[in-house]
């Protein structure tokens, strides 16, 4: 695939910034696309067009501005909570938010001459939404080669990974520390470690301490 082009779908987080390491050692060209959609925080595509740029990528920003119309949540919204009931989906969720990023990164990719699209969805650590799921992958993967007669692959390099595993390939990737420090998952817009308090937050600090003692142990034991 050294000689092939990628374009990976980028939000500026730790999933898509670590997708954004792989995508560059497995290809020869890669393009990064990041969907403004109303996010609570422009930090988001400032942090995605700033690592794009520190890591020599070209960065399109699409308006996606629509998808916030059509599905009010807590990511756009700053009147509605940040919650997850037992047995509901969390008020995080966006309605077809990957089914319309993924497709619109086809049509992006198929006018680039690139046929490979990396996402960093992960079933393992999915926090519930549906879209994530293998399954739907591999579902749209086919649909989208039908519908545009093309032959594009899905990339999903985090899907069987939870997010200590996640953290061990970032610095197997030799981007630990980079992608610790730069990258911008927090929903309540704090780049780094977070705020500590939002579910993002909790998910990403507890892989990151699982990772850091398995690899005290693992030192430790050598």
């Amino acid at each position: 695939m050294k000689k092939e082009k990628a374009v990976v779908v980028f939000s500026g987080g730790q999933d898509s910034t670590t997708c954004l390491f792989w995508a560059k050692q497995q290809f020869g060209e890669v393009e990064t696309i990041t969907f403004d959609y109303g996010q609570r925080h422009k930090l988001e595509i400032e942090c995605a067009q700033q690592i794009a740029q520190e890591l020599g990528v070209n960065n399109t920003v699409l308006d996606m501005s629509l998808l916030n119309q059509l599905a009010p949540n807590a990511l756009t919204r700053t009147d509605i909570a940040i919650t997850q009931e037992e047995g509901q989906l969390p008020s995080t969720f966006v309605d077809g938010r990957n089914l319309l990023f993924l497709s619109f990164a086809a049509v992006f990719a198929k006018q680039k001459g690139a046929r490979h699209i990396v996402t960093g969805v992960c079933e393992t650590d999915f926090s519930g939404y549906p879209d994530c799921r293998d399954a739907f992958i591999k579902s749209l993967d086919v649909t989208l080669n039908l519908a545009m007669d093309y032959p594009f692959v899905i990339h999903t390099p985090l899907m069987w990974l939870n997010k200590a595993q996640t953290w061990k390939l970032a610095d197997d990737l030799g981007a630990f520390t980079y992608i610790r420090e730069k990258t911008l998952t927090c929903y309540n817009g704090i780049k780094g470690d977070g705020c500590g308090e939002c579910p993002a937050c909790h998910l990403r600090k507890a892989g990151l301490d699982t990772y850091l003692s398995e690899k005290t142990a693992q030192g430790a034991d050598a």
